[in-house]
């Protein structure tokens, strides 16, 4: 199994919803770092997995959406918790919609919000894009 990856940072701004969590409920930033890693079993005819210029142009894009955002304003995160566990759900479904390539089994996004603390999920492809 092939794997290929891209990370990028940037910070945004949330507040937790729905419990006691102190300084967690007032709005803050944070440092996020996302890492998008690609797997598959097929490299293309050009000896790539994917295009690392295709898969950094659209994780720039995604990235460049919240970037300097708050979350909770956003409607991907209406009705939710602005957790870690949301957010990497939230950008991994979105990738795994942008990039096309019929040679992936799947996407996994691993986000930290700071130097210790990260969530990841996993897109697993039936067949290919």
């Amino acid at each position: 199994m092939y794997t290929v990856a891209v990370k990028r940072e940037f910070i945004a701004q949330h507040f937790m919803i729905g419990g006691d969590w102190g300084a967690e409920n007032l709005k803050h930033s944070h440092p996020y770092q996302v890492e998008l890693c690609l797997e598959g079993e097929e490299l293309d005819e050009h000896g790539f997995l994917v295009d690392i210029m295709d898969i950094e142009r659209h994780l720039d894009a995604l990235v460049a959406h919240y970037r300097d955002q708050t979350l909770n304003d956003l409607p991907e995160f209406s009705g939710l918790n602005p957790s870690l566990e949301h957010f990497s759900r939230i950008l991994c479904m979105a990738l795994d919609k942008r990039i096309q390539a019929p040679n992936l089994c799947a996407l996994a996004v691993r986000l930290w919000e700071n130097e210790s603390a990260w969530a990841g999920y996993r897109c697993q492809r039936r067949s290919g894009s």
